[in-house]
């Protein structure tokens, strides 16, 4: 029986959880995002909203997990973009700047009904970012399914000064977090790995 099922359609969820060799299934959420509240509550009702819309529709057994990440620059948070060129006015807006990256995570034991539900806080600092940097970023990655439009692996590892926190929060699940979360509800990652599955990225 499968243990885990993703409530996202994220890749890079999906490949770190691969990566600790954990047997897992996606079921994508339809649940709505909000953007009311401070940032913390954002981040943690959306990822229970999209648990709870997925862990509705399943039998009885898996823990569901949902993560919702935003970033956000002092009182302003940066969404998906809507195009490239709002993805190049977002980074503008992050060059030479410290913003934070908040992650909510939201778990339901559907064989007990237990929940558990938390979020992770990383301070990032871009670079000074020339235009054309920012062009040549922008279209190479395309970065419109991105919060702040970015990412922090491949070409995303130039925009970055320096990081404070957790450098999985900021790629969008804090696995740390994660663990301590899982262990509310009897389980822990360690348990569920398969040692002939694990990679590294």
């Amino acid at each position: 029986m499968t243990r885990l099922i993703l409530a996202s359609a994220s890749p890079r969820r999906r490949a770190l959880l691969a990566a600790l060799g954990l047997e897992f299934r996606v079921s994508v959420s339809n649940a709505e995002e909000s953007f009311d509240g401070a940032p913390a509550e954002m981040v943690v009702a959306n990822a229970r909203a999209k648990c709870r819309d997925v862990a509705k529709t399943i039998e009885p057994g898996p823990v569901v997990l949902a993560a919702d990440t935003l970033v956000f620059l002092g009182e302003h948070v940066l969404g998906k973009p809507a195009d490239r060129a709002e993805a190049r006015a977002m980074l503008a807006k992050l060059s030479g700047n410290t913003h934070q990256v908040l992650t909510g995570l939201s778990l339901v034991d559907t064989q007990t009904g237990r929940t558990a539900e938390g979020y992770e806080s990383t301070d990032v600092t871009f670079r000074d970012l020339e235009p054309e940097e920012i062009h040549t970023f922008v279209d190479a990655v395309n970065p419109v399914d991105r919060a702040g439009a970015y990412t922090v692996d491949g070409p995303g590892s130039l925009l970055v000064a320096r990081y404070n926190g957790c450098y999985h929060n900021v790629l969008g699940l804090p696995i740390i977090r994660l663990d301590c979360l899982l262990r509310q509800l009897g389980h822990n990652l360690f348990q569920w790995m398969d040692p002939n599955c694990c990679r590294f990225l």
